[in-house]
């Protein structure tokens, strides 16, 4: 029988055996693909439909046109640097050493893999709180790591650290927190954070706190940052990224904040993954940091636009949960239809014409509880057309 052209090469070519068989597309991805190939309104993938402030736009053609195109440190432009460690003082009262402690990367994304690939051994274990953000069991997984999950519960989805004490072995290497919390909204407080730190002292435990939404939380709230505790911070990665603070997801600019010797081991892998950041793009934000208005402004900015969305489903027969911070509503539809999230967000696009995300792809165990997450980072026309078409329903 004569083979194929396809049939002979699979004959020679040797089985690639996927580290990560059962992941595809990310959520974000097939959403946002399946809402553009239907026409829907896509408020499934978190990035705003509005640009830049205009003055980090001229900043960067600023610094394109100055001629700053060459690979930068590859622990990021030491101005940034700088910038981050002021930032931190004027932010949390907490002073960092820009030169040891900032590690700038290619997005958070970039330094959430980057540190657990330089800190999870094989066969440790990493305790994420579910719904999780997807990049975190992937990266463990792929460290040779094991992560355990311990659930979060609506409306509220607050840690119960006794749950979470209660899977700490002697195989725990790392604990991974996020606040404020994507997709759930919700907020770490100074509670949170002191039982954190009965449950990790005395022991090897390593934490990353994934704190990229730190400028926008809402109704007079503050963000607590793990940077303000000693003993934790004594053993943690604090992360946060410019492209949600300045609406630049695409700029892929974040950065780690995390004691010398944890930094270098960061750094260490880092320089393998990306080695540096745009340059030009590290020198504008540099710029943009020397006035803190804009990130001191974000939390009404985005409380506006929450509010606004929150307003346009007054008629709808969705449930508002409460949403302390990020730029995502969650809407539980339970007496709407008993259809599992996939299901319903699916036909959300094919018959209603709106994208969303179903949290429930965010917990191992594909809990469902009948709640979508909607991301309000939209211009005022987006949002009132999202609540014209989710009050239809």
């Amino acid at each position: 029988m004569k083979q194929t052209v396809d049939q002979a090469v699979a004959a020679i070519r040797p089985d690639p055996g996927s580290r990560l068989p059962d992941v595809g597309l990310s959520i974000f991805a097939v959403m946002s693909q399946k809402a553009a190939a239907a026409g829907a309104l896509n408020l499934a993938q978190g990035f705003p439909d509005f640009p830049p402030p205009q003055s980090l736009q001229q900043q960067l053609k600023k610094h394109i046109d100055a001629g700053h195109h060459q690979y930068s440190p590859l622990a990021g432009v030491p101005l940034l640097r700088a910038q981050i460690a002021a930032k931190t003082r004027h932010c949390y009262g907490v002073e960092v050493d820009p030169d040891t402690e900032v590690t700038v990367t290619t997005g958070a994304t970039e330094a959430l893999f980057s540190t657990i690939t330089a800190m999870v051994r094989p066969g440790d274990e990493v305790i994420l709180l579910d719904p999780a953000y997807d990049s975190y069991a992937p990266a463990v997984r792929l460290a040779g790591g094991k992560t355990v999950h311990v659930a979060l519960q609506p409306p509220d989805y607050r840690p119960d650290w006794d749950q979470l004490a209660a899977v700490v072995t002697d195989k725990t290497r790392m604990i991974m927190l996020n606040t404020p919390h994507n997709p759930c909204g919700s907020l770490l407080g100074h509670d949170d954070y002191q039982r954190l730190q009965q449950i990790v002292a005395g022991t090897g435990i390593f934490l990353i706190s994934d704190e990229v939404y730190e400028h926008i939380v809402f109704d007079g709230q503050t963000h607590i940052s793990m940077l303000q505790y000693p003993q934790l911070r004594e053993r943690a990665f604090v992360m946060s990224s410019f492209g949600k603070t300045y609406h630049a997801t695409g700029w892929k600019v974040g950065y780690c904040v995390a004691p010398p010797d944890l930094s270098w081991e960061l750094r260490r892998i880092h320089q393998f993954v990306t080695f540096c950041v745009t340059t030009p793009m590290q020198h504008a934000i540099a710029d943009a940091l020397e006035d803190p208005t804009h990130y001191e402004e974000l939390p009404a900015f985005y409380q506006a636009k929450r509010d606004a969305f929150r307003a346009a489903l007054s008629g709808s027969r969705f449930k508002l949960l409460p949403c302390h911070g990020s730029y995502f509503q969650l809407l539980d539809y339970s007496a709407i239809s008993s259809e599992n999230d996939v299901d319903f967000a699916n036909r959300l696009i094919d018959e209603h014409g709106i994208a969303s995300i179903p949290v429930s792809v965010f917990y191992q165990q594909r809990i469902d509880h009948k709640v979508l997450r909607f991301c309000f980072a939209k211009d005022a026309a987006t949002l009132a057309r999202g609540g014209e078409l989710l009050c239809a329903i």
